[in-house]
């Protein structure tokens, strides 16, 4: 079997992102759990950035657009938050 990659900083994340589907549950926009879970990250202490722009190089080429992500943790993993 593979071994899972960044594994103690994903089961951080996760663990955080069980809690606040725990406690808000489902019906919110992406906006509301977006904040929840910044806010549960924050709690456990895990560094996270949000809304960054991400820079995308396709080839040999630099593309103009850009990805914006929700969150990005551990400044290596990229987090999409979804309405439930």
């Amino acid at each position: 079997m593979d071994e899972l990659i960044y594994r103690e900083e994903v089961f951080k994340i996760i663990g955080a992102a069980i809690e606040v589907h725990k406690v808000l549950g489902s019906g919110f926009l992406e906006a509301v759990y977006q904040e929840a879970l910044e806010h549960e990250l924050s709690l456990r202490l895990v560094p996270f950035v949000s809304q960054q722009s991400l820079e995308i190089q396709y080839k040999d080429k630099l593309l103009t657009k850009s990805y914006i992500a929700d969150i990005v943790c551990f400044d290596k993993i990229i987090v999409v938050t979804l309405p439930h």
